[in-house]
């Protein structure tokens, strides 16, 4: 059984993005521990890229701080073993496809099952060609999540049917960021992934407080948030981890209403 599911079995799951190096890696580890004590069930990290066609501009930011304070995907993975030594929830990078090409994806996906990473989303790998990835992923037993998107259409049941981890649903068009209101049909959507996979499914991109996160997880299996989480570190820096630990009590609160 993946371990991803793991993070599903305690009712509604709270997953929490969050840029590694931004505004350095010590400051990811704290912010990573302050979420997983303050209830976070899957943490998702964030590989730095400088072209991330997928963000808006607070994750944007946070990349280009990151990259610029000299973060490597090497010092990730070793960030992510000292991670592992304590933090036991499990986590997934999202990062882009050329960051795992480039590294050599063989390589890429061998560290990061031997790190403990329990899963990869790459949000530029189109559904079709996900084979490039998928039997290195299958082979050193790392997930390879897939995203499904408001535009995602008549591809959902073959999107739903295929999907390992757990299904990434994507809330709105366009790229990251808080949105005040949601507007598309996530309903009809998540009953769709429901027919046709036992897979749990969460919802992010858009989400930022407390009642939107237990609008989308009562909907789904779980809500996802790190625009709103990537403000705080962009904010408060070094002293970030508290008031990151701080918002997540409050989301995960939040879903942990019956």
């Amino acid at each position: 059984m993946s371990k991803i599911r793991t993070a599903f079995e305690d009712g509604k799951a709270f997953i929490a993005f969050i840029t590694c190096g931004d505004p350095d890696l010590e400051t990811t580890a704290a912010a990573v521990r302050a979420a997983v004590e303050n209830g976070a069930d899957l943490i998702e990290l964030g590989i730095p890229f400088s072209d991330p066609t997928a963000e808006g501009p607070v994750i944007q930011g946070a990349n280009i701080r990151a990259l610029s304070g000299g973060v490597t995907t090497d010092k990730i993975f070793d960030f992510v073993r000292e991670l592992r030594k304590d933090v036991k929830v499990p986590m997934v990078f999202m990062t882009y496809a050329n960051v795992v090409f480039s590294y050599g994806a063989e390589r890429f996906i061998l560290t990061c099952s031997q790190i403990g990473i329990d899963g990869l989303i790459l949000p530029d790998l189109p559904f079709e060609e996900k084979e490039e990835f998928l039997p290195v992923c299958h082979k050193y037993d790392v997930d390879l999540i897939s995203l499904i998107a408001p535009t995602s259409e008549n591809r959902i049941a073959m999107i739903a049917k295929e999907a390992e981890g757990f299904l990434y649903i994507v809330s709105s068009l366009g790229v990251t960021g808080t949105r005040s209101e949601i507007n598309t049909d996530l309903a009809s959507i998540v009953k769709l992934v429901r027919e046709n996979t036992d897979v749990p499914c969460a919802i992010g991109f858009g989400i930022s407080t407390p009642e939107q996160a237990k609008k989308m997880a009562d909907l789904s299996d779980g809500a996802i948030v790190g625009s709103a989480i990537v403000k705080i570190v962009g904010k408060y820096g070094k002293d970030a981890p508290k008031y990151v630990g701080e918002y997540v009590k409050s989301m995960k609160d939040a879903l942990r209403q019956g």
